[in-house]
């Protein structure tokens, strides 16, 4: 193997595989002025960082209260949304791929795709947006949430908006549009995020970076749906969060903590829209910087789907055959007993034996019965049947009947 070396190197050359080089300088050493001031920045980052945990730790109550009361005045109607004449639902997914990939080019926030999702739906809900102007609302909100959160450098500028846009919108618009969704909202943009309650909700907890990006990326899925456009951010970051532990296989809070007093409902919901992602987000969080969550995702999905699918055959049920007992009177048998049989026969049911006459079975010898069996009831006499048809009057336990018969034309009683 052979190395390129220094002109001026005082070694011959070595063809061995290992090489060392004597001829690399070493480093500078650091001059102690610029020494002690990496020591000072470093002791000010750990002095800022322990002040931040002993505020964060004593206004916990209050920051918290005050994010879930903005969160409920800053929420956007979905009912108004219901009644825009031109802009539909079916609309929504196309106008969000593109604001994630908008997201995704400038590399903003988190934080600032949920804002721009919150300052959209609330400007549709206050104003009527024409279906050629959804877009250019959407690009102005994402342009707002830009300039609330990120860095100045970060910001996109009015001419990438409008080649996103592929010039279907001039410079103007795009300021004026601006302006118009500022004046509608009342200037008021700070809306507690769903990021931000996230940050909340593992604050106490170990680092996690897996659970933490399943739960941005169930929580950005909700984006796309109607039935999450008016749920609270701190309900669907508790159970975006609860639900990427479960899937994770992750333990959970305790119950006294904030975090686990989620929205059962809520959570199920969002179990139920996780199969059929949009793409451009699916690919986004398949990427490692995002730990690859969406591929996590449909593994375990698909893990689901097979457990679902497998079914054991159930063994058949055999219905027990219980044979009865005649009762015996004091003079012999009473009534004869039919055997039990199953309540639903292949071809019909059979047919009953023949009962005898209304004054036979009421005034003739017959007249004691057994022991414990209360007396029959008065009912309607059968008819004798014609001296044509043979029937047979002996009934054993053992008598077997035919599968199919030809009903005769004349009606029996059941009951004996």
């Amino acid at each position: 193997m052979a190395y390129q070396k220094r002109p001026t190197s005082s070694y011959q050359p070595c063809d061995s595989f290992f090489v060392e080089s004597y001829d690399d300088f070493p480093a500078p050493r650091m001059d102690a002025k610029e020494h002690a001031k990496l020591i000072a920045r470093e002791r000010q980052y750990a002095i800022a960082d322990e002040l931040s945990k002993i505020a964060s730790d004593e206004f916990r109550d209050d920051i918290l209260a005050h994010m879930l009361d903005m969160d409920a005045a800053t929420l956007p109607d979905v009912e108004s949304i219901d009644i825009q004449t031109e802009i539909q639902w079916f609309m929504r997914p196309y106008l969000l791929d593109f604001l994630i990939e908008a997201h995704t080019a400038f590399q903003l926030l988190p934080s600032t795709l949920f804002l721009t999702i919150n300052l959209l739906d609330r400007y549709c809900s206050k104003r009527v947006v024409y279906k050629r102007h959804y877009q250019l609302v959407g690009c102005a909100a994402l342009l707002i949430a830009a300039k609330y959160g990120d860095k100045k450098d970060r910001v996109p500028t009015i001419k990438e908006l409008k080649s996103m846009c592929c010039s279907l919108y001039d410079d103007d618009m795009f300021i004026q549009m601006e302006w118009h969704v500022l004046q509608t909202l009342g200037w008021t943009i700070g809306h507690p995020t769903v990021d931000s309650f996230l940050q909340l909700a593992v604050l106490d907890c170990p680092y996690d970076a897996e659970v933490e990006h399943l739960a941005l990326y169930i929580s950005e899925i909700s984006l796309f749906h109607r039935e999450f456009v008016s749920k609270p951010s701190s309900d669907l970051a508790r159970a975006s969060l609860a639900l990427a532990r479960c899937i994770l296989n992750r333990t959970q809070p305790r119950h006294t903590e904030w975090a686990s007093q989620y929205d059962s409902m809520t959570l199920v919901g969002l179990s139920q829209q996780l199969h059929q992602p949009s793409q451009v987000l699916s690919r986004k969080y398949s990427s490692a910087h995002y730990s690859r969550v969406s591929k996590v995702l449909e593994q375990f999905l698909a893990r689901q789907a097979s457990i679902a699918s497998y079914t054991p055959p159930s063994p058949p049920t055999d219905v027990a055959q219980t044979e009865s007992k005649p009762f015996e009177g004091e003079i012999g048998l009473a009534t004869p007993q039919k055997t039990t049989q199953s309540s639903a026969m292949a071809h019909g049911y059979i047919t009953p034996p023949i009962t005898p006459e209304n004054e036979a079975f009421a005034n003739g010898g017959n007249t004691t019965f057994a022991k414990g069996v209360p007396a029959a009831t008065a009912c309607s006499p059968s008819p004798t049947p014609p001296s044509s048809m043979q029937f047979s009057h002996t009934y054993t336990q053992e008598t077997t009947y035919p599968q199919q018969f030809l009903q005769p034309q004349m009606s029996f009683s059941t009951g004996y």
